[in-house]
């Protein structure tokens, strides 16, 4: 998996119930990025991304903005190894 990453990224802001998660779903297909994004209980929206390190890191751009209604207040990431995840899914 040369030139493969993966982060694990934390969104802060008004980021729930404005459309956040599926819009990241349809930017990550775009992107052909591998993993998940899913709302946590805290109101923080928590992302898995792997590919290609530039697809990635456009992942991760397109969180500091996300949807249009949303507001990001703050993004975390945190890169691993990736780990051979298939497919893009919304949890």
């Amino acid at each position: 998996m040369q030139g493969q990453t993966r982060a694990h990224v934390l969104v802060s802001g008004r980021v729930q119930g404005v459309f956040y998660r599926a819009e990241t779903d349809q930017t990550a297909h775009k992107l052909e990025i591998h993993g998940w994004v899913r709302n946590l209980p805290d109101g923080r929206v928590e992302a898995v991304f792997e590919g290609p390190q530039d697809a990635v890191e456009a992942m991760i751009d397109w969180c500091h903005q996300g949807s249009r209604a949303a507001r990001v207040s703050n993004v975390k990431v945190e890169y691993a190894q990736p780990e051979g995840i298939e497919g893009f899914v919304i949890q």
